[in-house]
């Protein structure tokens, strides 16, 4: 790998393991104010209950650290049902950021929203340590939500512009795996934070002192040369041997000389309204998007309902990351994209109908939330094959519209989970895990309606997509 290759990746990979620590707050946040709650009602209540003095003493010492940290128990233990809007509210800022973030980085490129989003994000961690007020934490939580959709976005369209046609399963993968290191050092942090300052801090405080190492990430050298902005791309190539030959691959060198001519031109972006007026461009981006509303349905169903299985919400969370890393693996099947999608699909939907029928029958917990982990690897597998297929459909002049398109309707996915909360007995509902696992089999239809990319370049036009058909 070249310097620029290697700058570009190992900068994504820390925003990509730092994107868990607050997308999964909200489970964390919940755990630390129940039990923060029920231990004041507990000391409240000592009078009534028969208890020893050293019980007495250790929940008199607890109550005392929690409010030595400046935070009012009583004002927070009071809007706590607000806590619940949390995950809600944080889906609608994911669905706000697909809508924005694909336009903005067309027109001004990835890195500088990129940048943006990780600085406003790792504030946001803070600001509830300061200020713990309900209205505000949910306002934060839908910024937060903005930003993380946009930080994946342009991660995984920089990643993979980044990567040469042959190694292009990777960069997605690479980067689904620091996802899943991060949710287990999330559920490790967490698990050792006892009150609410504490767990913010510490799942905030990381990314911030990391801000400075995300500066200067190369931009999209794809983008650049269709900008026209022969400058930078030659400074990129100027840099070592390495750089220019990566720089040469990825445009192609009769590309590249062209830029030296057209480098005054200003190019102007295509209408919002452009997919939508070619057959091709339209079958692909309604395809892609019912995709990415199934995956988000089973996926984050069973990731934000993880502590429904009857077992400690940290540790469910640490084996649900943990269930995520063989993920590393993939790009050692030799399976081209089409193919592998529907087995995924697949695959997901029946583990998930498999768990929906051993919870019906009452078995062992640990066996019906391992099949919905399996179920939940296999559809996070196709989420990464769908974000690298979703790179390889569109154009270059339209990408990352009709990625955010996409990832609008996997937004309304993640949003329509939360309306499926766990029944009266604290697990995942009927219905909910009968559209978890018909979901993604149903789509393995539409996946053979799809064109085979691998191997094959990127398209730049829209003539380009229309000979990659079949």
């Amino acid at each position: 790998m070249s310097p620029l290759q290697l700058s570009v990746f190992w900068r994504l990979s820390l925003a990509f393991f730092f994107k868990p620590f607050l997308f999964f707050l909200d489970i964390f946040t919940v755990a630390v104010v129940e039990e923060i709650c029920s231990r004041g009602n507990a000391t409240s209540n000592v009078g009534t209950l028969t208890r020893n003095q050293s019980e007495v003493e250790d929940l008199a010492s607890k109550e005392s650290d929690w409010m030595t940290q400046n935070v009012d128990r009583d004002s927070v233990c009071s809007w706590t049902p607000w806590l619940y809007y949390g995950q809600s509210v944080y889906m609608v800022g994911l669905l706000l950021g697909s809508l924005v973030g694909g336009a903005l980085s067309d027109r001004y490129g990835k890195c500088p929203v990129l940048l943006v989003c990780v600085h406003i994000q790792a504030l946001c961690g803070l600001v509830p340590t300061v200020l713990p007020q309900p209205v505000l934490f949910l306002i934060v939580r839908c910024v937060t939500g903005i930003c993380c959709s946009c930080i994946s976005n342009c991660s995984f369209s920089l990643a993979v512009e980044w990567t040469t046609p042959s190694f292009r399963r990777w960069p997605t993968v690479f980067l689904g795996f620091c996802f899943s290191l991060g949710t287990m050092g999330s559920a490790l942090l967490a698990c050792l934070s006892p009150s609410w300052i504490q767990l913010h801090l510490t799942l905030a405080l990381p990314q911030f002192i990391c801000l400075p190492l995300y500066r200067s990430i190369p931009e999209s050298p794809s983008w650049l040369a269709l900008m026209g902005k022969s400058d930078v791309l030659h400074r990129y190539c100027n840099g070592s041997m390495a750089d220019k030959q990566c720089v040469d691959i990825l445009l192609g060198s009769k590309k590249l000389e062209n830029q030296k001519c057209t480098g005054d031109q200003k190019y102007l972006p295509p209408s919002d309204l452009y997919p939508f007026r070619h057959p091709t461009v339209l079958l692909r981006l309604s395809i892609m998007s019912y995709l990415g509303a199934a995956t988000a349905l089973t996926y984050f169903g069973i990731c934000m309902n993880i502590g429904s299985f009857g077992v400690n919400v940290y540790s469910a969370q640490f084996f649900s990351g943990l269930s995520e890393a063989p993920c590393l693996l993939i790009p050692l099947v030799r399976m081209n994209r089409r193919p592998i999608s529907m087995l995924t699909l697949f695959l997901s939907g029946t583990a998930c109908f498999l768990s929906l029928l051993l919870s019906r029958y009452q078995c062992d917990s640990m066996l019906v939330m391992s099949l919905a982990l399996v179920g939940k690897f296999c559809i996070l597998v196709n989420i990464f094959i769908l974000a690298l297929y979703n790179i390889e459909l569109f154009p270059t002049v339209v990408r990352q519209r009709c990625i955010s398109l996409v990832n609008l309707c996997f937004r309304l996915g993640c949003l329509v989970s939360t309306l499926f909360p766990p029944d009266a007995e604290g697990s995942i509902s009927l219905a909910a895990m009968l559209i978890y696992s018909s979901g993604p089999i149903i789509g393995c239809g539409f996946c053979l309606l799809l064109p085979e990319t691998s191997g094959k370049p990127l398209p730049d036009t829209v003539e380009d997509c229309d000979r990659l058909k079949g």
